[in-house]
């Protein structure tokens, strides 16, 4: 039994935030620009890309988060302030002054992200205009169009929201996302907002993050590609009243393991809301010597584009699967590999000992024929695993991206 309840909400629901999402003509008619602001200052952690082409935004927030505190996000989608030089550093910066003159906070407390096409600097003029109304729009019931706000090629907002008691105090965590292209294990093209207003200590959050966007975020792929703009941020006020969280304390595992749900329901939806996508992904690669065998294993598989096409065409091709295990760097024994295909129609073993077992084609086609597949690694030589997520390769993708800047 886990220790949260999942309610309906998002970044909102904790106490002490605010939210909005208004349209300010970045795009042609969607909203495209988001705030989050938190009633109080508060800790605040991040993590961020780590392709060395870095957004303007990116290298602005690495810098800022350094103290560990913040008060609000300014979030643009549509352009992604990338590959433009000072210009577009300088522009960042703007739109971190202008925020906080709005809501009357220090600018170090604002962070900064954008979203959107590599290579075109912001429109200032629409940028202020979107900070204006997004500061006029601020509210309680906020959080679903800040949601909206932050999508790019997505087809559906991800959000979510859980509630726990931290001795006797109850918490909440809530968080919405956006990623459906450029999604590769280490985070993917997607900004993660995620809000508490637990008490917790710096370090525990820190911690608490960077652990569970392992375990979520770097386990998600749809293309192999790597975003510039890749960025999570968690704001944590305090403002629920429990006890301050320690790390190593059971009131930290309890939020631990909330935190951990929230960012893999999000990684989740990111990863079904791939570009062109058709099926769902699972990889768990079990009974390996390590997590990080684990890890490295399913990771391979989720980012192989032929394990991808296989999947869109229903052809339990099993030896691209473990071809993708096996230039993963896992270190593993081939004689002990077994594979499974796994969907709501069934089980189905179609690898043992690394090789050919007799099995049934139209079963496998049955089970591969369903909107959520399960592939399952088994290494049978110890006691660990890991899940990795994604989605098929179809021809829509090619579609999608063939024009994505027209």
């Amino acid at each position: 039994m886990e220790d949260f309840e999942v309610i309906e909400g998002n970044i909102t629901s904790p106490k002490g935030f605010l939210a909005s999402g208004v349209f300010a003509g970045i795009k042609k008619s969607k909203k495209d620009f988001a705030l989050i602001y938190s009633e109080k200052k508060a800790n605040a952690a991040a993590l961020f890309t780590t392709n060395k082409v870095k957004a303007a935004p990116v290298l602005l927030d690495m810098e800022k988060i350094k103290n560990g505190e913040a008060q609000a996000i300014v979030a643009n989608s549509g352009n992604a302030n990338a590959c433009t030089g000072q210009k577009g550093y300088e522009d960042a910066c703007s739109m971190a002054f202008m925020a906080a003159e709005k809501l009357n906070i220090d600018k170090d407390d604002v962070l900064v992200c954008s979203t959107g096409v590599i290579g075109v600097t912001l429109p200032m003029d629409k940028i202020a205009k979107g900070i204006e109304l997004a500061v006029q729009n601020l509210s309680r019931d906020g959080g679903k169009e800040a949601a909206e706000a932050i999508l790019t090629t997505d087809t559906f907002t991800k959000e979510i929201a859980v509630k726990f008691n931290i001795k006797g105090v109850e918490v909440k965590i809530g968080g919405i996302a956006k990623g459906s292209g450029m999604i590769s294990p280490n985070m993917a093209t997607m900004l993660s907002f995620i809000t508490t207003d637990a008490d917790i200590s710096k370090s525990a959050l820190n911690k608490a993050l960077k652990d569970t966007v392992k375990r979520s975020y770097n386990m998600i792929s749809v293309d192999g590609d790597m975003s510039t703009n890749d960025t999570v941020i968690m704001l944590a006020n305090g403002v629920a009243g429990n006890p301050t969280i320690d790390e190593g304390t059971k009131e930290y595992q309890v939020f631990y393991n909330a935190l951990l749900y929230v960012n893999k329901h999000l990684a989740k939806q990111i990863a079904k809301d791939g570009e062109g996508a058709t099926k769902f992904m699972e990889v768990n690669v079990v009974n390996a010597p390590t997590e990080d065998d684990a890890i490295l294993a399913s990771k391979s598989v989720v980012n192989s584009n032929l394990v991808k096409t296989a999947i869109f065409g229903e052809d339990a091709n099993w030896g691209r699967i473990i071809a993708a295990v096996g230039y993963s760097g896992a270190n593993f024994s081939q004689d002990s590999v077994d594979i499974y295909l796994k969907s709501n129609k069934g089980l189905i073993k179609v690898c043992e000992n690394g090789g050919y077992v007799p099995f049934s084609e139209d079963k496998a086609k049955e089970i591969l024929s369903e909107k959520e597949i399960s592939i399952v690694v088994d290494f049978n030589a110890g006691k660990y695993e890991a899940l990795a997520w994604g989605c098929d390769f179809s021809y829509d993708y090619v579609k999608i991206n063939g024009s994505y800047r027209t």
